[in-house]
């Protein structure tokens, strides 16, 4: 390929043969985007915002709506393991969507050493092992996805079926169990620390809501892409948004504005009526939860990794398995490198989960702006999806200003993006 790629303007051939339905995409979607949140979350944002977290919640959860329809939307009409890079390469060309794949692959990827500490940190509370054990079982769940989507998409997506009904069950659980703990006094003071703790609320539930646009990467495996997608989005964001305003709500009621008093929030709230027994169920549904995540994330990773091959934006070598329907190994590969890379430098230099979180969340708040952007450009001008899009570009540039403490690794990945086609068209000069 020449140094200046060729902007190509025609979608992806639709694959309405794929080999998975509406129950496992809708199990794909809640994994990716209910997912290991749950965990963490409704504790950060009482630590946050206090009371007031759950007035996060609800702005996310709104404003999510119109943005992971517009993905539908484009998903359904543009299938292709690029994902939103290849409709910002549609839409802005190759540069953009350059940018674009890098801070997905690389920036997105800070949230794998995220999953995994959370992972251990249950699993090793629940077994009652001493905190040196996090880091191990944090990296053994890495592995165990990675060499779980050696096998494709037919067997991993059978397991996430299994994993994304007993994710919502568990919730279900923890739910019922700590509601007959809710104190109304535990509401007020309900602006604890203002308007400033609620913006910081809503940057961590960012990555409550985030995950939608893991799917675009493997909606070409879909059967009937553009009706599968959109059915489970709707079911997938309507599961997410009941579970965590009810967390929200629950943790808020029983903690009160100190939140809970561990790394364990979920495991607390179970706690509290089923002492002794209730952390070591939720320790083990944590496993699942864990996996179902990076069941989810690490098959968009590849296919993205294969789409930036097959596209020149990464060595050519990793194309190998970007087609519908293959394995793309030589981008497992790759994607084991970068999690397990970030994660050995989270656990050995001791790193706060909230940084990995907000680096996470403004790398997909970047990827977000940019995919709306794309999206008002190629949707048809006046259609729902068009004006779903026209909103989202507004909330998500409303994000990318609230996160713009954070943005240093997003914005050095759109200048290695934008390097490399200077690069290229120097050579070829």
């Amino acid at each position: 390929m020449s140094g200046t790629a060729t902007t190509t303007t025609e979608a992806p051939a639709p694959h309405a043969q794929g080999r998975i339905g509406l129950p496992t995409a809708s199990a794909l979607y809640i994994a990716a985007v209910l997912g290991t949140g749950i965990l963490v979350l409704p504790g950060l944002g009482v630590e946050a915002a206090g009371p007031a977290s759950i007035l996060s919640v609800v702005v996310v959860l709104v404003l999510s709506i119109p943005l992971a329809g517009t993905f539908a939307a484009l998903a359904g009409r543009y299938p292709d393991g690029g994902g939103v890079a290849t409709f910002v390469r549609l839409a802005l060309g190759d540069t953009a969507a350059r940018a674009t794949g890098y801070l997905f692959l690389f920036g997105v990827g800070f949230g794998a050493p995220v999953v995994a500490a959370l992972g251990g940190e249950y699993l090793a509370s629940a077994l009652g092992l001493d905190r040196g054990w996090v880091a191990p079982i944090g990296l053994g769940f890495l592995v165990v996805s990675l060499v779980l989507n050696l096998f494709g998409l037919r067997v991993s997506g059978g397991v996430q079926l299994g994993l994304s009904a007993l994710l919502v069950a568990v919730v279900v659980g923890v739910i019922a169990s700590a509601a007959p703990a809710v104190r109304a006094e535990n509401f007020t003071p309900f602006l604890p620390h203002g308007w400033a703790g609620v913006g910081l609320g809503i940057s961590l539930f960012v990555w409550a809501f985030a995950g939608g646009e893991a799917i675009t990467h493997i909606a070409h495996e879909f059967r009937n892409p553009r009706r599968t997608i959109v059915g489970a989005t709707v079911i997938g964001i309507s599961v997410v948004g009941a579970a965590y305003l009810a967390l929200q709500v629950v943790t808020v009621g029983v903690f009160g504005a100190a939140g809970a008093q561990s790394e364990a929030p979920l495991m607390d709230l179970v706690a509290v009526n089923w002492p002794g027994f209730g952390p070591a169920v939720v320790g083990g549904i944590a496993t699942i939860i864990v996996l179902g995540v990076l069941n989810a994330y690490v098959p968009a990773f590849a296919n993205l990794a294969a789409s930036l091959g097959r596209d020149r934006h990464l060595p050519a070598w990793f194309a190998k398995g970007a087609e519908p329907g293959a394995v793309p190994r030589r981008a497992i590969a790759l994607v084991a490198v970068l999690n397990l890379g970030y994660a050995s430098v989270f656990f050995a230099l001791g790193l706060e989960l909230e940084t990995f979180i907000l680096i996470h969340t403004a790398a997909m708040v970047a990827l977000y702006f940019a995919g709306m952007v794309a999206a008002v450009r190629l949707l048809e001008r006046g259609t729902i999806g068009w004006w779903m899009a026209v909103v989202s570009l507004v909330f998500t540039g409303a994000l990318l200003a609230l996160a713009w403490q954070n943005l240093l690794v997003p914005a050095t990945l759109v200048v290695v993006a934008v390097a490399v086609t200077l690069i290229r068209r120097s050579r070829s000069a």
